[in-house]
């Protein structure tokens, strides 16, 4: 396999970082239009990231194990979703869109590995519980 030219693998591994950046603007459009602190750009690239590392990781090293990579993904995006995470008089703010960053990471990681219906259903699935649940709170 060459890393210079577009053949078919080559041509597979940028489609999977293209719709793992569309897949991370379905929650990211949402987030936007709520004026969340990580909106649009920050989940596409969330999960666009995550795809190529999990692509780095799965394509790019003849020993060693993969898993570590996505490991540090994890922990890695769970350190950049405790940045959105404030403080307010009524507690603690931005845990939707930071637990959002994670699952979008997650997200980019499926579609490194090119599992696609589950990167896809996931994402709907991520949108269908941003929208249905927004107006579910807990009585104080």
């Amino acid at each position: 396999m060459s890393w210079f030219y577009l053949d078919p693998e080559n041509l597979e591994m940028t489609l999977r970082v293209a719709l793992a950046l569309i897949l991370g603007a379905i929650p990211g459009l949402e987030r936007e239009y709520h004026r969340s602190p990580a909106g649009l750009r920050t989940h596409m690239l969330v999960a666009g990231g995550a795809a190529c590392f999990t692509l780095a990781s799965v394509y790019g090293f003849d020993q060693g194990d993969p898993g570590r990579v996505a490991a540090q993904i994890v922990s890695g995006v769970g350190f950049l979703g405790a940045g959105t995470i404030w403080m307010r008089d009524s507690g603690p703010g931005g845990l939707t869109t930071a637990a959002g960053i994670w699952m979008v990471a997650a997200i980019g990681m499926l579609m490194g590995l090119g599992m696609y219906w589950l990167a896809i259903s996931s994402s709907v699935l991520l949108l269908l519980t941003l929208w249905l649940l927004r107006f579910v709170r807990a009585e104080k």
